[in-house]
């Protein structure tokens, strides 16, 4: 009996990103350093990330709306933590052909978002105290 359920786990199929490890921070800091990622969910933009020097990063999902944060790694994700938040979101980044994935795993439920695009250049993100 455990023969047989040994064979069946094993003729499973494994989805190839539970077996490849996450990004470190090195590698993900070389990947995204000085670029702005698109993400989206699906075929639906989730929002647009510059990565600016020593790991600071500006987030917008909506044009013009930009929050300033940064990120580190803790226990093999990378976590993000954007001014107002009240705690930091973490991410398992990995490096397919396409760009990079990030999964994120909460209370109410698994993320999967994929870079489609990239650019050099900023987010059109206003200063503070503009147009007061």
């Amino acid at each position: 009996m455990r023969s047989a359920f040994l064979l069946a786990f094993l003729a499973t199929p494994l989805a190839a990103q539970d077996l490849t490890p996450g990004l470190s921070a090195q590698d993900f800091d070389a990947y995204v350093r000085g670029k702005t990622l698109t993400w989206s969910l699906g075929a639906q933009v989730w929002g647009v990330e510059e990565y600016l020097p020593r790991r600071q990063v500006q987030w917008a999902n909506q044009p013009g709306t930009c929050q300033l944060g940064h990120w580190y790694e803790d226990k093999g994700q990378i976590c993000f933590l954007y001014e107002g938040d009240a705690g930091a979101a973490c991410w398992i980044f990995r490096r397919t052909a396409a760009g990079l994935t990030a999964d994120f795993q909460g209370a109410t439920g698994t993320l999967h978002l994929s870079e489609t695009s990239q650019s050099d250049q900023g987010l059109p993100c206003p200063g503070p105290e503009v147009g007061t």
